[in-house]
């Protein structure tokens, strides 16, 4: 059975659910398929306690929060999600209308896409030395789900970004031990974090280590922790219960890469008026598009997705003279709120 729909988002991260709520404005109806079997994306999946300080009105916001936040927001329009699977094909009709079909064989006839892939199918960098592959999702994690059950342990956390600082800040004080072991002496996180961080290192509570991986090593015939070669060539033995990757993401378009769209590098590029791909019909928002000086920032996609809806209702309505009505007090956008008095 093939469903047919004003709209397919592909993509259920922020931006994605901020295009439903959009597009539920202009009454186009929609439906979401993501590859994750929740929605939020990177932010739900990679660090869902992280706190954002960048949403307008909202002076911080847990990652989780903002996409239970979005979720709710967006209940009114009654967006239907297909997730755990990815779109693997998508054609153009004769009529210009779009078909598309996912991993588990949900067929779509669509009259536009919106992509909001972020960085497409993404998956964490793997830790992949000697020993590691045996002790993934046991004791080498990708990302933190229950930070108040690593209270008392010790932690290795791996990494010089946001995410690794964040997590070595957070955690500081609940497990027994941290140590942050990065590549080189630079980080690419926030310098008030990194500063921070070097404030509160002591050798006993707080480690800051630079070196490269070499492989895992077992203890008792358990889990022992990693074995660190230094920049002066020492190998060391670090012991940890629990160790934490953050590598950041590898990023990989998968099917998206081979619909014919104008790319640069991995991202789709768009125009700055509608938000359009090279193939009418087909708009990306979020981190998977790109343009002159393009700012990777949630409000960045916010603004992206407000005026892609509109392109999109001039493209599945091209007779329709397009009217902005404000949510304040249009009778009309109150109906479709659910807020009529």
């Amino acid at each position: 059975m093939t469903i047919k729909t004003d709209a397919v988002i592909i993509g259920a991260g922020p931006c994605g659910l901020f295009q439903v709520f959009e597009l539920g404005l202009l009454d186009i109806h929609c439906h979401v398929v993501d590859s994750l079997k929740q929605v939020g994306g990177q932010c739900s999946e990679l660090y869902p306690d992280k706190p954002i300080y960048d949403i307008p009105a909202l002076p911080v916001c847990g990652a989780q929060e903002l996409a239970d936040r979005l979720m709710e927001q967006i209940k009114p329009f009654h967006a239907q999600f297909h997730l755990g699977q990815t779109v693997t094909h998508l054609a153009q009709t004769p009529e210009g209308r779009f078909t598309l079909e996912t991993s588990a064989g949900t067929r779509f006839d669509a009259a536009a896409v919106i992509l909001a892939a972020g960085l497409g199918a993404f998956q964490p960098r793997r830790l992949r030395v000697r020993g590691a592959e045996e002790w993934e999702n046991r004791n080498i994690h990708y990302r933190i789900r229950e930070p108040e059950k690593l209270e008392g342990k010790n932690i290795i956390i791996l990494g010089g970004g946001d995410s690794a600082l964040d997590w070595t800040l957070e955690l500081h004080g609940k497990a027994k031990k941290v140590t942050l072991v990065h590549r080189r002496e630079e980080y690419r996180a926030l310098p008030a974090s990194v500063n921070r961080m070097k404030s509160l290192v002591n050798g006993d509570s707080l480690a800051e280590f630079h070196g490269h991986v070499r492989s895992v090593f077992e203890q008792d015939g358990g889990f022992g922790g990693l074995e660190i070669a230094a920049h002066d060539g020492v190998d060391h033995r670090i012991e940890a219960d629990e160790v934490f990757v953050f590598w950041g993401l590898s990023p990989n378009l998968g099917p998206i890469a081979d619909w014919g769209l104008d790319l640069d590098k991995r991202q789709v590029r768009v125009d700055t008026e509608k938000f359009q791909t090279n193939v009418p019909g087909i708009f990306a928002v979020g981190d998977i598009n790109t343009y002159p000086d393009k700012k990777k920032l949630i409000l960045s996609g916010f603004h992206e997705a407000a005026l892609a809806a509109f392109a999109v209702q001039h493209h599945i309505h091209p007779e329709q003279k397009i009217r902005l009505q404000y949510t304040t007090t249009s009778p009309l956008m109150h109906k479709r709120l659910g807020v009529e008095d």
